[in-house]
């Protein structure tokens, strides 16, 4: 090989090794231990699961429900943030739903209480208060709630009227605002946590996004034929996520396979992210740089590059992966996949750096709520991460 030939190699070998580094850097063994909380919605069961140096696991299940001979279905979970509890609503009760909060030092039920139709997703407030939105999936559709819960006394306080399919509550960071999404009524919607009020509305119907007032619990009802038609182009929003500044929220819209940026100070769409098919959870990470969505119909979990606008996708291991929990220090994405029949659920363990897949574990059936508990590092020379 001549000279040339040999600087030009050289040169390849340089590249490739600086194209590969910070992926392999990324990639290190964790120094130390994760914890995430995750429901099996076709099962009634709690997984404890736990990634770290040797990988992932199940460290524990936890049975929960209503009726021993019945599925009721645990559908949201979230981690209070001072890691002492955690909560999951049971979305199958009997005629309504309930929320069971659990302590973090055994995983013993120490409460409940009742809410509306098909608890969702939950969020909580510094001051002791949870939004929980009463999906509703049964009978005819029609307008429903967000049930305010004090969580100290475990006491509905009372229920605003949100919209139809109320999914996705989520705070913003300052806990003043109250984030969710009507999947079949094509909005937005900002409760305000201090009134307890609904405060401003969003229609997002492609073509057709607006404001609306805060008292139009019924878009279609409210635009009348300036409604976009069941049949027409549609947003199907699932999830709302304020992003860690709280300039912005994040809306999937599950139905156009896109994630919209809407400005929280003009009420407007700043960006628009394109994204696999069936966008449905969304998780921001805390160093405030990257989205994370999952993929309900394309087995896949994207990255936005939220500086750039930049979107990579990582497949999952299964079909239907739902739910989505970043960990706090924004290194590691836990995803939660459904699976399809008769197979098991998963979590997924996801380098958000490197955007590839690092673990995996099954466990009950339909993985479908997660909340992150804890991160502990490992002791020096404890090669367990004990």
């Amino acid at each position: 090989m001549t000279r040339t030939g040999d600087t030009w190699r050289l040169r390849g070998l340089v590249a490739f090794a600086l194209l590969w580094a910070p992926a392999l850097s990324a990639q290190e063994a964790p120094g130390g231990d994760y914890y995430v909380y995750v429901a099996a919605e076709s099962q009634d069961e709690v997984a404890l699961v736990r990634f770290g140096p040797d990988g992932a696991e199940v460290a524990e299940t936890i049975v929960v429900g209503i009726y021993p001979t019945e599925i009721d279905g645990p559908h949201g979970l979230t981690v209070d943030p001072a890691g002492n509890r955690w909560y999951v609503s049971i979305a199958h009760g009997n005629p309504f739903g309930q929320v069971h909060v659990y302590s973090t030092q055994d995983n013993r039920r120490i409460g409940q209480v009742e809410v509306g139709l098909f608890p969702a997703s939950m969020s909580l407030t510094p001051t002791d208060l949870m939004f929980v939105v009463n999906f509703n999936l049964h009978g005819d559709p029609e307008p429903s709630s967000v049930s305010v819960i004090e969580t100290e006394s475990l006491t509905e306080l009372l229920k605003i009227p949100a919209c139809e399919t109320p999914h996705g509550s989520r705070l913003s960071p300052d806990g003043l605002k109250n984030y969710l999404v009507c999947v079949r009524d094509e909005q937005l919607v900002e409760i305000d946590a201090i009134d307890l009020v609904v405060s401003r509305r969003m229609y997002l119907a492609p073509g057709r996004i607006r404001e609306l007032p805060g008292d139009a619990v019924d878009a279609d009802a409210f635009l009348g034929e300036e409604a976009a038609p069941r049949d027409a182009a549609r947003c199907g929003p699932t999830w709302a996520a304020p992003s860690v500044d709280g300039r912005f929220v994040y809306v999937a819209c599950n139905r156009n396979a896109e994630v919209l940026e809407i400005d929280r100070a003009s009420w407007s769409v700043a960006r628009r992210f394109q994204t696999g098919a069936g966008p449905y959870n969304l998780d921001v990470s805390p160093d405030g740089t990257r989205l994370v969505v999952t993929y309900k119909g394309a087995q896949a979990t994207g990255i936005v590059e939220l500086a750039s606008g930049d979107v990579r996708s990582v497949a999952n291991t299964r079909r239907l992966p739902h739910g989505v929990a970043v960990s706090p220090d924004s290194r590691y994405a836990f995803i939660s996949v459904e699976g399809i029949g008769g197979e098991p659920g998963t979590v997924d363990v996801i380098d958000l750096a490197a955007a590839t897949l690092v673990a995996s574990v099954d466990m009950g059936k339909q993985s479908g709520g997660i909340g992150f508990w804890k991160y502990v590092p490992s002791l020096p020379g404890d090669a367990d991460g004990e």
